[in-house]
């Protein structure tokens, strides 16, 4: 069976924004234009098409990335709209890993909000080509110039404009086209369906000439004949622009910027002509790099169907009528359904049962997938994501995902003796699907210890475990997840010695503890020189400090940031085994713990309240009784943007209480920013507190 779809047809993109821009709603208007569905589901109403979740219905938000293909002017888009929620960034994450280019939604009236920074930062470690759909231009207080500025600052990119807005506001009306040149309104009667080519008007004519100006002169670098017509004032034709904008775009130089709005259907289309005018076909996303495992050199896959299959894992759902489905997008090579495939990660074999293209939440079976191909699979029973699947005569491991820590947990225990068998294996796949929700058990009480990004990630959680798994559940208060580390260097000796007749143990180390650097979470280096230690016994050294870091000395937290150094030690020709140096490591480790200056240290979040200009000293004084340190305040319009950075441990019950001290009218987003030293009153008293809040 030959390949659908020429790759130089192919669009492999998502739609990435802050909460609340229209990312689902785009999506919609993106389906209902491309033929994909006939009626278009509004959030607001519960019905949009890619929030297929109940959650995700009742909520109005977006919380797992769907997946979806449709077709447009004889290109395959496969699209793949992720949320918006800082709960769900790793959602993001993985959906970004996989993608060549994207779509940035910025809301007209919120412009540039914290999480639009969050997912473009993102963006840019994977250097994903952007272009940026300024919607909501319908609204009251629309501000599209003020938006193409804050990109401009906030973000630090290059955005250019190729469209301006016929008004703001109520008066929006359509667009001025600056590649063509003309004025396009939309008929209101007609779901912007029919839209009319006019003259642009003579008191816009200025400022768009401005505009394309701007453009000629951004784009001219990349096309030399374009120039030499801009430079001589002449007639550039609409194919050299595009060419230009699109090698801009590709190149990671330019962010091309639209603007619409997707409830009212105005600007999809131009959206649409700009994914395959501008976004990178897989060819241009080049050959991908990766690891031989068994030659541990790097080797690269070109994107091709004649390369050896190579395929990336980037999410794992758990499907109530096929059991687990493995998303995962195919770099080289093809693959037949029914065939065996290699999980180079894990080194084993696993059989592709079948291969269903995705349509939100509805699939159909495909026989054969193909380079570029987004898909999944049933079948898969040890993939994970992140996992790399190839053809076992080539081996290869792809670029491996990082995921942030958790940083807030609560126990969580079954009502009934049912609920107790049903529970493990629920939150088992669970955590199968989703990198940054942790499960654990509190040894000293034996709870289970859920943790998650979020006071709203974990409360989905736990509503999904009695929705999809039937299990009932009673869950505790949150809880902050502390963490503990030391402020100074010091060397410590470990010395484990047993003589119980007979073969001893013996195992004798010295270590210097430091402090590493932040995130880091734990380092080991080996300096031993002579043969002090026999190298087969410098493992379990490492991993005796290792285990010991899980119980902090102060007050049983977990310990992070920390660079352990293996200096020198002794061993004995009989009695030395691997246990007895690794107990020598722990003991050496709490020794030097102890000396080292340890202290407790909480997450501190980033926090941004966008709030009118009446409650400004109400909010900021609430932050200052939180513990909070303001950043700065930015104006908006109508508004001001505090930032702040704030203890997690302070900002439970935070959106009831702004919500009452402004009547309502402000909003805040929130996300995890760096671990910073508890106060030492307050220290005390967290040493204190309830033995099953000190989880990891």
């Amino acid at each position: 069976m030959p390949r659908r779809d020429p790759l130089d047809k192919v669009r492999n993109i998502g739609i990435m924004a802050h909460i609340d821009a229209g990312k689902t709603t785009t999506t919609e208007r993106i389906l209902y234009f491309t033929g994909k569905i006939h009626r278009m589901g509004e959030v607001h109403e519960g019905a949009a098409t890619m929030d297929w979740m109940e959650q995700e219905r009742e909520r109005g938000i977006t919380i797992t990335s769907a997946a979806t293909t449709c077709y447009w002017n004889d290109h395959r888009i496969n699209i793949i709209d992720t949320p918006g929620h800082v709960d769900f960034t790793a959602e993001v994450e993985r959906s970004l890993r996989i993608l060549d280019g994207a779509i940035a939604l910025f809301c007209a009236v919120g412009g540039v909000e914290p999480q639009s920074e969050t997912v473009w930062r993102q963006a840019d470690k994977y250097h994903v080509p952007r272009i940026a759909f300024i919607n909501k231009m319908d609204r009251v207080g629309a501000d599209f110039y003020g938006t193409v500025e804050h990109i401009r600052t906030r973000l630090g990119a290059h955005p250019i404009p190729v469209q301006i807005p016929l008004g703001e506001g109520e008066l929006f009306t359509g667009l001025i086209d600056l590649i063509k040149m003309h004025a396009v309104l939309y008929n209101e009667n007609t779901l912007g369906a029919l839209w009319e080519e006019v003259e642009i008007p003579t008191a816009l004519l200025p400022q768009a000439r401005e505009h394309r100006e701007k453009m000629l002169e951004s784009i001219s670098d990349y096309d030399d004949h374009l120039m030499a017509l801009f430079l001589e004032d002449q007639p550039i034709p609409e194919d050299d622009v595009r060419r230009a904008l699109h090698k801009a775009t590709v190149d990671n130089k330019i962010v091309p910027v639209l603007c619409g709005s997707a409830f009212k259907n105005k600007g999809i289309q131009r959206l649409l002509d700009a994914i395959t005018f501008y976004l990178p076909n897989p060819l241009e996303g080049g050959p991908v790099k990766g690891i031989n495992p068994k030659k541990e050199k790097e080797e690269v896959r070109k994107p091709s169907d004649d390369e050896p299959f190579s395929a990336l894992c980037f999410k794992v759902v758990s499907d109530p009528h096929v059991g687990k489905l493995n998303y995962f997008r195919i770099y080289s090579g093809k693959v037949l359904a029914g065939k065996a495939v290699y999980n180079a990660n894990l080194g084993k074999h696993e059989r592709l049962g079948r291969i269903l293209q995705m349509f939100a939440n509805k699939r159909e079976d495909i026989e054969e997938a193909y380079t570029s191909d987004i898909v999944a699979a049933v079948g898969l029973k040890n993939t994970r994501t992140g996992d790399t699947l190839c053809d076992d005569g080539h081996p290869i491991i792809l670029e491996k995902m990082e995921f942030p820590r958790p940083v807030i947990h609560v126990a969580i225990e079954p009502r009934t003796k049912a609920d107790q068998e049903k529970i493990s294996l629920a939150l088992a796949r669970l955590a199968d699907e989703d990198p940054t929700f942790e499960v654990s058990t509190n040894e000293d009480t034996g709870q289970t210890i859920i943790s998650g990004m979020g006071e709203l990630h974990l409360d989905i959680l736990v509503d999904r475990l009695m929705r999809e798994f039937k299990v009932g559940a009673n869950v505790g208060r949150p809880q902050v997840a502390y963490r503990e580390t030391i402020r100074k260097a010091v060397i410590a000796d470990g010395r484990f010695v047993r003589q119980t007749g007979g073969r001893g143990q013996y195992g004798h180390v010295k270590i210097q503890l430091e402090p590493g650097d932040p995130g880091s979470e734990y380092v080991f280096e080996n300096k031993v020189i002579g043969g002090a230690i026999p190298r087969e016994f410098v493992g379990p050294v490492s991993q005796g400090i290792k285990e010991s870091m899980k119980n902090g000395v102060l007050a049983g937290y977990p310990m992070v940031d920390i660079k352990a150094t293996l200096l020198d030690g002794s061993y004995h020709e009989v009695d030395s085994s691997e246990l007895a140096f690794k107990i020598a490591g722990s003991m050496a480790f709490k020794e030097a713990a102890r000396k080292a200056d340890p202290v407790v240290i909480e997450p501190v979040m980033s926090l941004e309240v966008l709030v009118p200009d009446d409650y400004l000293g109400d909010v900021i004084g609430n932050i200052n009784a939180r513990r909070g340190r303001i950043l700065g305040i930015h104006p908006r319009k109508h508004a001001q943007a505090i930032d702040a950075h704030v203890p997690l441990a302070e900002m439970f019950g935070y959106a009831t209480q702004l919500r009452s001290m402004t009547q309502g009218r402000a909003v805040f987003t929130m996300q995890f920013s760096h671990y910073d030293q508890v106060p030492e009153e307050l220290s005390a008293k967290i040493m204190e507190g309830p033995v099953f809040s000190r989880i990891g």
